[in-house]
């Protein structure tokens, strides 16, 4: 089954126009979900939003949303206010410049999607223009009005599939400084035999990129305490926890130094998702809400 499109409308490059999609290129579905449900009856909860000075509930048509202009007073903002302010066109993603790949900071992608072209007759164009962009190792930066925001989107070749990768980026003003991470941290002395240590490490450590070898352990160990809550097997028991030891880094250095070797490289264990892996093996799920 063909995935479904997040948002269609328009990429468009001066004259150049095409109908494009733009497709989730990550998700969390596979991942194993835990509702909130009563101890005592095993019924799901659900949310409720509450006056919080009556303590009364309110009705969907009463909820507004507001800005907080002091304490306890806010400006509240309509839907269609809100909708007002948003720019006409919310069809169109209209790049503004191309840029070189490798001057791109990272720490600015938010959200990744794949942008393909929805029909043939936007094939050509865009196929066009992907090439483009590889021959010339370039990405896209453009803007377009998606999911009630105005966001910028930075397009990139996406390998040998015919697509192009979408990813909407944070504005600066919603990155924070580095120097904030590492206001803190104090200069230290580092000898020329750490340096020789450490490059010794990193070079054994050497390894490539490769997501088929990366496992989610805590999905993983969630899957095994499910599926034995279910069976009604004994439940796993978490492993005891190391003391850490301050220690000199230098002989920590040596130590590890002595220790490594090999390609660094991770064995392959992705498979199937722990939640398809629940949903094979496990029996039929026994209900939990009492008769009547």
């Amino acid at each position: 089954m063909a995935p479904r499109a997040s948002w269609k409308g328009f990429l468009t490059v001066g004259a150049l126009s095409c109908a494009v999609g733009l497709y989730a290129a990550a998700s969390t579905s596979e991942r194993i979900s835990l509702h909130m449900v009563s101890r005592k009856s095993g019924h799901r909860l659900r949310r409720q939003y509450v006056d919080e000075e009556t303590g009364q509930p309110v009705e969907t048509d009463d909820q507004v949303r507001g800005y907080e202009v002091s304490k306890g007073e806010y400006v509240t903002i309509a839907p269609e206010e809100a909708a007002a302010v948003l720019p006409d066109n919310d069809k169109t993603i209209s790049i503004d410049a191309f840029l070189p790949c490798d001057g791109i900071d990272t720490v600015y992608l938010d959200r990744p999607y794949f942008l393909a072209p929805v029909d043939e007759a936007a094939a050509e164009v865009f196929d066009l223009l992907r090439r483009g962009m590889a021959a010339q190792k370039v990405a896209a930066l453009g803007e377009a009005l998606l999911f009630r925001r105005v966001r910028k989107l930075l397009i990139r070749p996406a390998g040998e599939g015919g697509a192009l990768l979408a990813s909407t980026l944070s504005f600066d003003y919603e990155v924070r400084p580095a120097e904030e991470a590492f206001a803190d941290v104090p200069d230290v002395k580092i000898t020329a035999e750490m340096r020789e240590l450490a490059t010794h490490i990193i070079k054994t450590k050497a390894g490539k990129f490769d997501p088929d070898a990366y496992q989610d352990r805590y999905e993983t160990a969630l899957a095994e305490l499910v599926r034995a809550k279910m069976e009604g097997k004994p439940l796993p028991k978490a492993a005891p926890r190391k003391e850490e030891k301050v220690v000199d880094l230098l002989a920590a250095l040596r130590a590890s130094a002595k220790a490594t070797g090999g390609s660094g490289k991770t064995a392959p264990a992705k498979g199937k998702s722990a939640k398809a892996s629940i949903e094979k093996r496990a029996p039929a799920r026994k209900s939990t809400r009492k008769a009547g």
